[in-house]
């Protein structure tokens, strides 16, 4: 297993630490996560693909079901 040692200014562990904590991770278990779905080829191959296919499609999507601006659903009209 290899170690990798990251030195980041206070406001961006700040930001880490917050992220970490809502997802009931300590700050190395959360970075070692985001690092390994950063590494994780699949992942960037799915992302893209999802990403080309709502490019695709939004036109048809919002001809069916309208922009999400103007269809927020039931607690917009609350």
């Amino acid at each position: 297993m290899k170690q990798i040692n990251v030195r980041v200014p206070d406001e961006i562990h700040a930001g880490i630490a917050e992220r970490a904590e809502a997802a009931g991770l300590s700050v190395q278990e959360y970075a070692k996560q985001v690092l390994a779905d950063e590494s994780n080829d699949l992942r960037h191959r799915f992302l893209h693909a999802g990403a080309h296919f709502a490019d695709a499609f939004e036109d048809a999507f919002t001809e069916e079901f309208g922009s999400p601006a103007a269809n927020r659903g039931p607690a917009a009209a609350a």
